[in-house]
């Protein structure tokens, strides 16, 4: 069988060995995906097997002819149509029909013709539109020139490109990170079906679980394939990382045992023979060193006070840059223990309604009421380019909070895995996913009661991504989540929104249902009909996060029904009926309405978590 082969190979960087003698095997046709530390040198062994990079040992063996197709970088910002750019990727189509044009010869006019015909020549452009149209560009954006686009749309024109390119190795490095979830659910259903061999560097645990059958573990300069998602090699890595762990005590229990006699009996003539050959004994017992555990990957973020409901109220609420609104007619609200995820396709208003939110657009039309005391917190990944490169995430938060005690701002930073050696690193050299923690550490500094985070997890690894999940779940505010991370917006949304021909309304399914949707090629806002099968018998972890969900739910309606008591103690007091406070009975009054709405909500949002936990445990 053809195979990508790697032999025991070898390769440093600046002298830091990233590769010593790491070796796998990956069949032709099989979809993979590689994960790592960041930094361990995935990027590297991208470059190695396309014969950018020279090993210092062993060797990198392909099927003859095998064409190699990966993003290199972003398409140039010329005058040729999207379209157009995305056809003159297939090279040997674009010389075909160009040799066509000239040919005299019969001979080689029925040689061309027949080669086109082998390569569903003619069909090419309908397959370039289709790769276009799911990377997010509509039939009129793909006939404008490339240099109508920013540096991130052309990137997906580049991924066009390669996929239409339809390379025998198809290598992508975190092709998500330019996506929006509508994008990256396309490319995952895409790279399912994809006819050749898929190589993926990701983080993204959905695209990982449902794109592709196996897993190349980079770790301890050492390559393992393991076959299954990524679910299934991470229960199988924690399983092994623990057996490891436990034999490495028992070897150590039993060499300090024969440490000990021999420290006891060596100078004992009596005992001489059984010492020294306990010392062999010694020598010759291959170490089990236990597993190098992850460092603990964490994200701190400050506790606000609690507001009463809503923080932020929407009536009749249009939006838009000076022309005609983007989003009209928004009837909106928003409770500080909201989860809101906002779904929709690029170019939607997702990103508008973001800035109506955090206060950088104002309302063209109707009303926005916001809590007088209501501190928000927005990040978006330009955020990220913006910070200053010469400058240490010390002095960042040095400006943001100038009298707290140097102590308390690397406390700060250590609460997002930033150490003392990042602290006191200027900005342009630390790496991707430290700048977006220092990014996202701006963002929360002084405890918002509303966080806004617009693709938080670009450059985030998985244990990063895993430990925001925890800070968001365990957070005490209202959080407005924009993400093409599926795994990170199951865990975190309890609600969600869908942005579409200038509206915003509720989508009362799951995301399940509107990844179906789209894949379907429907967005329609209504939810499709849901199957009545048996219901599916979850695991123990899924339980675990039902149960987690309901203790949720009933916290949320013990704080609601306390703040209903205490507006029902203060609506019961008979000085507030009095002529000179009737302004201040109607606020009391109208509190006391949001808070029973409220209510309403929390109740809906129990049962429906209780009506699931009983139905998995029945299951």
């Amino acid at each position: 069988m053809a195979m990508l082969k790697i032999e025991n190979i070898t390769y440093s960087v600046e002298g830091r060995p990233l590769f010593e003698g790491a070796s796998a095997t990956i069949p032709t046709g099989h979809k993979v995906g590689i994960v790592g530390r960041n930094g361990a040198g995935k990027t590297t062994l991208f470059r190695i097997i396309k014969g950018e990079l020279a090993l210092e040992g062993g060797s990198i063996a392909l099927p003859n002819r095998a064409r190699i197709g990966g993003v290199a970088q972003e398409v140039p910002g010329s005058d040729v149509s999207l379209i157009d750019t995305v056809l003159s990727a297939d090279t040997e189509r674009a010389s075909l029909l160009a040799e066509a044009e000239t040919a005299t010869d019969a001979h080689r006019i029925g040689d061309i013709q027949a080669r086109l015909n082998d390569i569903d020549a003619w069909s090419a452009e309908a397959r370039a539109a289709s790769i276009l149209r799911g990377l997010g560009f509509e039939p009129e954006a793909q006939r404008r020139p490339c240099s109508d686009f920013s540096g991130g749309w052309r990137m997906r024109v580049a991924l066009a490109g390669v996929l239409f390119a339809q390379p025998d190795y198809l290598l992508l490095d975190e092709p998500t990170n330019y996506l929006d979830l509508e994008g990256a659910l396309w490319l995952e259903s895409y790279l399912q079906k994809y006819p050749h061999t898929v190589i993926i560097i990701s983080h993204d645990r959905g695209l990982l679980n449902r794109a592709v059958g196996a897993i190349l573990h980079l770790d301890q300069k050492k390559l393992t394939l393991w076959n299954g998602p990524y679910d299934q090699f991470a229960r199988q890595l924690a399983e092994r990382r623990a057996n490891q762990a436990a034999e490495a005590k028992k070897q150590d229990a039993r060499r300090a045992h024969l440490q000990s006699f021999v420290d006891r009996f060596k100078a004992k003539a009596s005992k001489a023979v059984q010492a020294q050959s306990r010392v062999k004994m010694l020598e010759k017992m291959t170490l089990i060193t236990p597993p190098e555990e992850a460092k603990a990957v964490v994200f701190t973020f400050p506790e606000p006070e609690e507001l009463a409901p809503p923080i932020i109220n929407m009536d009749g609420c249009a939006v838009g840059y000076g022309g005609p609104p983007i989003l009209k007619k928004l009837n909106l609200r928003i409770d500080q223990d909201d989860r809101i995820a906002l779904l929709g396709r690029n170019g939607q208003g997702k990103s508008t309604l973001s800035k109506l939110l955090a206060g950088k657009l104002t309302a063209q039309d109707g009303k926005i009421t916001r809590s007088s005391k209501l501190r928000i917190g927005y990040f978006a990944q330009h955020q990220v380019d913006e910070l200053h490169i010469d400058e240490t995430p010390l002095q960042h938060i040095q400006a943001v909070k100038p009298l707290e005690q140097q102590a308390r701002l690397r406390a700060r930073l250590a609460g997002f895995g930033l150490g003392p050696d990042q602290a006191e690193t200027a900005v342009g050299r630390l790496s991707g996913g430290q700048k977006a923690r220092l990014s996202l550490l701006l963002a929360t500094i002084e405890a918002p009661h509303l966080l806004i985070l617009d693709e938080p997890t670009n450059h985030l690894d998985i244990e990063s991504r895993e430990a925001l999940v925890e800070a968001l779940t365990q957070y005490k505010g209202a959080v407005v989540l924009v993400s093409h991370d599926m795994h990170l917006l199951g865990l975190v949304a309890d609600r969600l929104w869908l942005v579409k021909n200038g509206a915003v309304i509720p989508y009362t399914d799951d995301l399940e249902a509107y990844r179906r949707q789209l894949l379907a090629g429907d967005e329609v806002a209504k939810p499709a009909a849901k199957p009545v099968d048996k219901p599916k018998k979850l695991s123990r972890d899924e339980v675990l996060v039902l149960r987690a969900e309901v203790r949720k739910c009933e916290e949320r309606l013990e704080k609601i029904n306390d703040m209903r008591d205490k507006l029902a103690k203060k609506l019961a007091d008979p000085a507030l009926y009095e002529a000179a406070r009737i302004g201040e009975l109607e606020t009391w009054n109208r509190k006391y309405s949001e808070v029973m709405e409220a209510l309403d909500r929390a109740e809906a949002m129990w049962l429906s978590a209780t009506e699931k936990l009983e139905a998995a445990s029945a299951a």
